[in-house]
């Protein structure tokens, strides 16, 4: 049986309420229920807001939305890290009702005869609100208890006009709606929200590969023609780290760094055979050198790992680890627990396939035979990581391991380390994605990298949107595995472009490097893999040479990253809204954001290759303003201002510039 008054439909709500809602610190989050009563009499409807500590927050009202939805809405802004609680409480208002029912009364010309047991009422009313407010103590309930008992004296004096007698209790509205005369209170079951530190939300993100960060020396049988690269080290690839600090990024993401086995070792493009001086991929993990818990010997040691994560924070980053849960054939794992693994016919284990790829340097792991002795060792080895100092893991395909298995996970780390962030990288199904953001994964990769078209961003971004309280995105421009057909052949304006759209349509995004060198050759025609993919063989890059000759996107890198940092508006999801354009090739949307006002509007080109012009027709209310209001908006790439309305013609040069970085700023 429902309370004696119903509350449904309460939002954030993941899986019926099976999982925890998200927020970070400092963000604004939309609470809604739906609330009605039988009958005409008035409702009411308050957040209880409870943070780590348990501790109840302040009173905090619900305001109805449109009358005919009965939906309620209150916005809570979590101030600490952990598990937060909230329920829905409803309740009767019979100071609204009353209100209500004299002022309509009066308006249809009753006179004070007519209103005589609603006089009465009100007196009582006043003395019953009066004594509701003695508990919450101090002067100010002292003050409140005398406008009330004046109010009810009023009331009662048949001496005064009706207009007199009323006007005290009736311009109470302001009192009794911050305070109010709550009955027939009903409490809804509680609900549990989960809060991560702005990381969670927020960060720019740069992938490289330690080992590719080597030095670079002739071959002494051709020095002046060939160069061999070295195999880099934590020590080396140090030495790049403040040039990735420089650009802007947050967060360091490496890929595996342990021991690469050696058995069915791939060698360069992902061919069959290695050769004796071929480095095999990251992920094929384990060898006799260790396995997940362990570092790849030609990397260092941890005191050398320790030394680069000291480095990163030295520079105001942190370092993300790579979490691949499968083996080489010579990992450890494979001998000491076979059974972890799955055993084919003819007595051999399956290696990891996923049509027409093959991978079979790789042993995918089987929890179908030991879920909880694989558990326990992997929670054992991201424990390790932790001590270390990696608050951050971005996991390799979870979408191919029980999801029940990840909520476990992730919850007992969360038990301990509570500032640990996974993010999942999940290219696949819709349902398996979100169900891992559901389950309690950080951040997730998208299908961004595939969204190219005005409506498919536009569509995708509103999607993204409507699941922020789930679900965050992490835009990557690019990865080892994704080189997209739009960077192939897009030239570099595409490059600006897609960095424009993912460092501002979401508040984390991410580049893997080489990008900013314009890498762009796929291995053949028709594939997402780079030709001499760094997955297989070093790939050192000449950093130096490429900003003495202006053959880097770096600096523009930079300016994104400082245009993001500068504009708390750009930090935040669920501000995104679009704005119309009259050309599909150009996309406007803006970002408000709620403490500061901060209000940036981005104007960026689709097309790579043509000048394109396009109107905007800009949805005022949304930016703050009047539908006729003027403003002036300076744009972060070139300095230059104008003054603006709702509609403005725009003209974008790929070449030039592809896309305007506008903030606004009101008359």
């Amino acid at each position: 049986m429902t309370g004696r008054i119903p509350i449904e439909d309460i939002t954030p709500a993941v899986a019926c309420g099976r999982y925890p809602s998200r927020a970070v610190i400092g963000e604004y989050v939309p609470i809604g229920a739906t609330v009605y009563r039988e009958g005409h009499d008035l409702v009411g409807a308050n957040v209880v807001w409870k943070g780590p500590d348990n501790r109840r927050r302040r009173f905090l009202r619900m305001e109805p939305g449109p009358a005919w939805t009965s939906r309620w809405y209150a916005e809570v802004v979590p101030d600490s890290p952990g598990r937060w609680t909230f329920a829905i409480e409803a309740w009767s208002d019979p100071y609204a009702t009353w209100r209500h029912n004299v002022e309509v009364k009066i308006e249809a010309g009753q006179g004070a005869i007519e209103l005589a047991n609603d006089l009465a009422d009100g007196v009582s009313l006043m003395q019953r609100a009066s004594q509701s407010i003695i508990r919450i103590g101090g002067d100010a309930a002292r003050d409140h208890r005398g406008s009330l008992a004046e109010a009810a004296r009023a009331l009662g004096d048949a001496s005064l006009p009706l207009e007199q007698r009323v006007k005290q209790a009736l311009d109470l509205a302001p009192l009794l709606h911050e305070i109010p005369l709550r009955e027939l209170i009903t409490r809804s079951p509680t609900h549990v929200m989960w809060v991560d530190r702005p990381r969670a939300l927020y960060g720019s993100w740069y992938e490289f590969f330690p080992r590719s960060e080597g030095a670079v020396v002739p071959d002494p049988t051709h020095p002046e023609s060939i160069q061999t690269p070295v195999h880099g080290t934590f020590r080396t690839a140090a030495e790049r780290l403040p040039a990735v600090a420089d650009m802007g990024f947050d967060v360091v993401y490496l890929p595996p760094i342990h021991p690469i086995g050696e058995v069915n070792r791939k060698g360069p493009n992902n061919t069959l055979h290695a050769g004796p001086d071929d480095f095999g991929s990251p992920w094929a993990i384990g060898s006799a050198e260790g396995g997940h818990d362990a570092i790849h010997p030609r990397l260092g040691t941890f005191e050398d790992f320790d030394h680069f994560v000291a480095r990163t924070h030295e520079l105001g980053m942190e370092v993300a680890l790579d979490l691949a849960l499968q083996c080489a054939p010579d990992h450890p794992w494979v001998s000491q627990h076979p059974e972890w693994f799955t055993t084919l016919a003819d007595g051999t284990i399956a290696y990891a396939e996923n049509p027409p790829k093959k991978y079979q340097d790789i042993y995918p792991l089987n929890f179908d035979n030991d879920a909880d002795g694989i558990a326990v060792a992997v929670l054992d080895v991201v424990r390790k990581w932790i001590s270390h100092g990696v608050k951050i893991f971005r996991v390799d395909n979870p979408h191919t391991k029980p999801v029940n298995f990840w909520n476990w996970l992730i919850s007992e780390v969360k038990n301990t380390d509570p500032d640990v962030l996974f993010l999942a990288e999940a290219f696949t199904k819709s349902a398996m994605m979100h169900g891992l953001a559901k389950i309690g994964f950080t951040q997730s990769y998208t299908y961004f990298t595939w969204r190219t078209t005005k409506q498919e961003l536009t569509e995708y971004g509103t999607e993204l949107i409507e699941s922020a309280h789930y679900m965050r995105p992490n835009f990557f421009v690019n990865t080892p595995d994704i080189l997209h057909d739009s960077l192939q052949y897009g030239g570099p304006p595409m490059f600006k472009i897609r960095a424009v759209l993912a460092s501002t349509l979401a508040p984390s995004w991410g580049v893997y490097s080489g990008y900013e060198l314009y890498e762009h050759v796929a291995v053949r025609p028709g594939s997402e893999e780079y030709l001499d993919s760094e997955k297989y063989q070093l790939r050192p890059r000449d950093w130096e040479r490429a900003a003495a000759e202006h053959r880097t996107l770096a600096p523009y890198l930079k300016m994104l990253n400082e245009f993001r940092r500068e504009h708390p508006a750009l930090h935040w999801l669920r501000n995104l809204r679009f704005h119309d354009m009259d050309n599909d090739a150009m996309m406007c949307w803006s970002k408000v954001d709620r403490e500061s006002g901060d209000t940036i509007l981005v104007i960026c080109s689709l097309d790579p290759l043509n000048v394109q012009w396009g109107n905007t027709a800009l949805d005022m209310p949304e930016l703050g303003l009047d539908w006729n209001d003027r403003f002036r908006v300076v744009d972060r790439v070139t300095g230059a201002e104008y003054d603006w309305g709702q509609f403005n013609p725009v003209k974008l040069d790929p070449h030039e510039q592809p896309a305007h970085l506008f903030t606004l700023h009101k008359y």
